[in-house]
């Protein structure tokens, strides 16, 4: 009897596990798309995917969801992102660019996350997974291509609005 419940709980995982992965992740609307990502969606990985499926030459986007997230520090004098990991988080406010550099899809995000006492933490997003729930991310498309530039003095990708 063991042996069939746990064989019938496995089959319900596996198809709520086929469902969760069919389900649409974006839609085209008038001003661009709207994606609805998952729990367990890497919110990076999925708009990295997204822009360079539907050929996205630069966008902006905002977003608002469960995540768990990595934030990273810029450390002017290392040059390097000094990261900090927030769980079970909610995201009141992600904003972002997407552009291109050396043809890969570059992501430039910033986000502010809330726990549940309220508090509120933010700054440059390395990462982030979507956790219990959803994220809604609104992604308005830009005609032109824009590509980001390492500029040395900064020692950080910038945003180029030279035409190619």
């Amino acid at each position: 009897m063991k042996t069939i419940y746990t064989l019938l709980i496995i089959n319900l995982f596996l198809m709520a596990t086929a469902t969760a992965q069919d389900t649409a992740r974006y839609i085209k609307t008038s001003t661009g798309y709207l994606m609805v990502l998952r729990q367990g969606d890497d919110i990076f990985k999925q708009l990295e995917a997204f822009a360079e499926k539907e050929k996205i030459p630069s966008a902006s986007f905002t977003g608002f969801g469960f995540v768990d997230a990595t934030f990273g520090y810029f450390n002017r004098e290392t040059k390097k992102y000094e990261p900090k990991e927030f769980s079970n988080m909610e995201l009141s406010g992600m904003n972002g660019s997407i552009a291109w550099q050396k043809g890969k899809v570059s992501l430039h995000t910033h986000g502010t996350v809330t726990d549940r006492n309220f508090n509120a933490f933010g700054g440059h997003m390395l990462g982030g997974t979507v956790g219990t729930g959803s994220l809604e991310i609104t992604v308005i498309v830009h005609p032109q291509q824009l590509e980001r530039v390492f500029e040395e003095p900064l020692g950080a990708n910038v945003l180029s609005l030279e035409k190619k």
